[in-house]
């Protein structure tokens, strides 16, 4: 037996390389520890023939021992029997082959079994640069022993090995079922499992645990490795974010409801009553005053958290009086008024009120106006706040935000008959009056306005006769549902209706259109789809800014929807250039044009509505209705799903 015999005799694994890391010869623990036949070994290199999580540990290893001509020690670990990894001290060394006088790098694995520690190094270091704790099990005797790691995790193992009953004792009722499994679980890696255990001196730790069953050296005992996770901090910081976001969310929804519930207000005490109930809970306050003007004198009524003594001081007080909720509504200026000194040298005129006394010591009072400065003065509503309060830049700027959608309620509460009014007068110049004859066509128009009693909103629809003999007909739909949407409406309806009686093109019409509209500065953006038919032959030429989709319906009940080109909505984006397209209207087809009222809703999508409108109109045609039957059946068919917009219908058929 020669010297690489005697190397490769041992029982543990072993195995000669070149310098370059091939293998050379090996033993059979060896060859059973790479998990393949010698043969199929020898030859290749050292390192190649280990997992790749190990590789470059294996290779730096052979290259260390080689170059240095020294003894050189690695940790690797490699699958053993039953998917159990096997941590083992790998040793290189440079040895000479007798045989032939080679230089060559013994590889063995050294029996640590009485030295366990030092296989469990490399996982220390591991778990220590990653911020984690680390524990080995041993299944036999039961026991846990803490390695080290995290320092933060000290306390939680003040005892280096102790007892699995005294550990599990520590973990929360409700997660030992979880750690339990940690210690049972296949020999295969854990995934993270997260459980509480309780502490000495600063209460529950929320942690995240995960085990891996390893061999310790080849031939060595099993144990249980576990590195652990404080998440403590992170879990307390994600739960202190959750609740700030939930108050916030919740704030929002209150912010949100009373705002909703101002524009809802339909008369003067329904709005006092929605601020008395929902604007203290809103921000926080310990009472409210809601003062209106009347005549140049305040009306005061007051919620349950500011007594009627106090309100009964300020009701009847003139505008002029020197006092600061006068002067907040006079000058439209918020005022905040944090103790009885601040108030004294700012109105030392006013000092008599029967609060000023607790001002400071009880409460600081904030004060916002409906209107701003410069507007007719409408009122404005006084909250109170325990001491020591100061609004933050934000508070002040929501609360002025919603001071201001209260004074325009209120306005149009106010204003509520001359807008009725207003409504009946715009609409018979909204609605033009079709023409009685257009040759080779019919064309029908509906209207309907998105609320009861004011017969007005913010579409559209015109049909007019060029001087070539050309129809032109358009449909639109101006931001909003109320009567400035109706103005806005009758502003661009009237701007195209001039442009177009000289520009035959309609992309022209929608680019000068939407110039003047931008120039104009106009608050409300509009949408719209322009048509010229030539009676004649049904030549068509269309433009659409941002309005939905053309119907076409035929004779044989079917219709397709027609995207035409154009561009955005008019009024928003300077310089915009529209397209436009040409096609044929065939005979006994028609269009239908609509605006998103017709087509979108409750439950319906604008896809499913415009399918719908256009079966109905396809059905309506294959049943011989005609053009008025037809946009008819359509407005009903939009009325029954209960929109909440206007809707228009624009039928054109060809006859």
């Amino acid at each position: 037996m020669d010297a690489s015999d005697e190397l490769l005799r041992g029982a543990d694994p072993a195995a000669l390389l070149t310098l370059g890391g091939a293998i050379r010869s090996l033993n059979a623990a060896m060859a059973t520890a790479l998990g393949r036949l010698a043969e199929q070994c020898l030859g290749h290199d050292f390192g190649d023939l280990w997992p790749a999580s190990q590789r470059t540990s294996a290779e730096s290893l052979v290259v260390h021992a080689a170059r240095a001509k020294t003894v050189a020690m690695r940790v690797l670990d490699f699958p053993g029997s039953g998917g159990v990894f096997v941590a083992c001290l790998i040793e290189a060394r440079p040895v000479r082959d007798p045989a032939g006088d080679e230089q060559l790098v013994w590889v063995h694995a050294l029996d640590a079994r009485n030295d366990l520690v030092s296989l469990v190094i490399p996982f220390r270091l591991a778990t220590t640069a990653a911020d984690l704790g680390l524990w080995m099990y041993s299944p036999d005797e039961h026991q846990l022993e803490w390695l080290g790691g995290l320092p933060a995790l000290v306390a939680l193992y003040p005892d280096l090995t102790v007892p699995l009953s005294s550990l599990i004792s520590a973990v929360h009722p409700d997660d030992r079922e979880a750690f339990g499994q940690l210690l049972r679980s296949a020999p295969a890696q854990s995934p993270w499992v997260r459980y509480r255990c309780l502490t000495q001196h600063d209460g529950w730790h929320r942690l995240a645990a995960q085990t891996r069953r390893i061999q310790l050296g080849y031939g060595g005992p099993e144990r249980i490795f576990g590195v652990v996770r404080d998440d403590t901090k992170q879990e307390k910081r994600r739960e202190k974010v959750q609740a700030a976001l939930a108050a916030e969310r919740q704030r929002a929804k209150e912010i949100a409801d009373f705002s909703s519930a101002l524009i809802a207000a339909a008369t003067v005490q329904e709005l006092q009553q929605v601020v008395l109930t929902r604007l203290a809970a809103t921000f926080g306050a310990t009472g409210v005053l809601f003062a209106l003007v009347d005549d140049g004198r305040l009306r005061v009524s007051t919620d349950a958290g500011i007594s009627m003594r106090e309100a009964q001081a300020l009701h009847g007080m003139s505008l002029d009086h020197p006092s600061p909720l006068p002067e907040a509504i006079r000058t439209g200026k918020p005022q905040f008024v944090p103790d009885q000194e601040d108030y004294i040298r700012r109105w030392p005129h006013g000092a008599s009120l029967p609060w000023l006394a607790r001002l400071g010591s009880d409460y600081t009072v904030s004060i916002t106006p409906l209107s701003e400065s410069g507007n007719q003065p409408l009122g404005a509503w006084e909250m109170t706040y325990r001491s020591g309060y100061r609004p933050s830049l934000e508070e002040r700027t929501l609360m002025g935000t919603l001071a201001d959608l209260a004074g325009q309620a209120l306005r149009r509460i106010r204003l509520q008959q001359a807008r009725v009014e207003l409504a009946t007068a715009l609409q018979k110049t909204m609605l033009p009056t079709l023409p009685e004859h257009l040759p080779g066509l019919e064309v029908a128009a509906r209207y309907r306005p998105s609320r009861d009693g004011l017969d007005i909103g913010g579409d559209w629809y015109d049909v007019f006769v060029m001087p070539d003999g050309a129809i032109v007909l358009e449909i639109g739909d101006a931001q909003g549902h109320d009567v400035d949407a109706a103005a806005a409406m009758g502003q661009v309806r009237a701007s195209m209706r001039a442009i177009a009686a000289r520009e035959p093109d309609p992309a022209i019409v929608l680019t000068r259109t939407n110039e003047l509209l931008v120039t104009m500065g106009a608050a409300r953006f509009s949408s719209c789809t322009l048509l010229h038919i030539d009676p004649d032959d049904g030549r068509v030429t269309g433009t659409s800014a941002g309005h939905v989709p053309l119907l076409c319906a035929r004779k044989d009940g079917s219709h397709s929807i027609r995207e035409l080109a154009g561009g955005p909505v008019l009024g928003v984006v300077p310089g915009t250039e529209y397209g436009e397209e040409t096609f044929t209207l065939d005979a006994d087809s028609a269009l239908v044009m609509v605006t998103d009222g017709v087509v979108e809703g409750p439950g319906l999508t604008l896809e499913d509505g415009l399918e719908r409108a256009g079966t109905l109109a396809g059905a309506a045609l294959h049943d011989g209705l005609n053009s008025e039957e037809t946009a008819d059946r359509i407005l009903d068919a939009a009325v029954a799903v209960d929109h909440l917009d206007d809707v228009a219908v624009l039928v054109i058929r060809r006859t």
